[in-house]
């Protein structure tokens, strides 16, 4: 059974096939849920000293969350909207979970995880939580390997020297298995809340749809490229418009014939 997760539409990859030099097709995040991470995949932390996965496992789940520190805008929007969610809970990090961010970039380094991981924690604004919020930075082998096994890919374009990636993170299991994954960026605090019980109970959660939040920037917007994206918006919008109208329209009709019967 599949649940459905609306979020809110940048690119929409099936439409445009490529964008510039770089194949937006391949842009995509799959589901494996149930999929186990190799705890042994080596990084660096925010304080520059060497780590394994599994130095973050074990005993809690934890929401790992992929992307790059450097990003101009779609991986701040995630972990803003994963802070507010996470802000709406008793839980909290640290204490009954762990946070991993890890970047897809193998040219940042420890300063940059640490600046972001300041950055964040001011944000979320509870104490004892710097101890369970971790920020990783690898070689790329170590990140296409974990990018990979959670079914994040994504594609680099040197002209902009920007990653288009999609958005959302994963909650994993204390033993290292996917339990759920987030599109988007608004995250439901009561999802949240039930995805980490599950992954603390070792329950694997449903795949979800989606439609692709896609993160690539290109400026300014102009040209065949500009035009395509804005009409592949407003015919977004467009769809919405309709649909609201059409169920209204149902209310409406459902309200008169129950008066009628009556």
């Amino acid at each position: 059974m599949k649940i459905a997760h609306l979020s809110l539409l940048c690119i929409f990859a099936a439409t445009i096939p490529a964008f510039g030099e770089i194949d937006l097709k391949s842009v995509r995040f799959e589901q494996r849920l149930n999929a186990r991470l190799s705890l042994d995949t080596k990084f660096t932390d925010e304080n520059g000293r060497a780590v394994l996965l599994r130095d973050f496992f074990g005993k809690k789940p934890v929401v790992l969350v992929p992307g790059y520190y450097g990003c101009p805008m779609l991986c701040t929007l995630v972990a803003n909207g994963l802070i507010e969610s996470l802000q709406e809970l008793r839980l909290d990090i640290g204490r009954d979970f762990e946070v991993v961010h890890f970047s897809i970039d193998p040219r940042e380094t420890p300063h940059d995880a640490l600046a972001k991981k300041q950055t964040y924690l001011k944000r979320y604004g509870r104490s004892d939580a710097e101890n369970g919020w971790h920020f990783l930075t690898g070689t790329s082998e170590a990140i296409q390997h974990l990018a990979d096994e959670i079914g994040f890919h994504y594609v680099y374009d040197a002209s902009s020297k920007q990653y288009a990636h999609p958005s959302g993170f994963v909650a994993v299991t204390p033993e290292g298995k996917i339990a759920r994954y987030f599109f988007g960026v608004n995250f439901s605090p009561n999802e949240m809340r039930v995805a980490l019980f599950d992954a603390s109970a070792r329950k694997t959660g449903s795949p979800i749809e989606q439609l692709l939040l896609l993160c690539f920037h290109d400026t300014p917007i102009s040209g065949k490229h500009g035009a395509l994206i804005m009409n592949v918006l407003r015919a977004f919008a467009a769809a919405t418009a309709l649909a609201i109208g059409g169920f209204v329209a149902f209310a409406i009709q459902r309200e008169r014939a129950r008066r009628g019967a009556n």
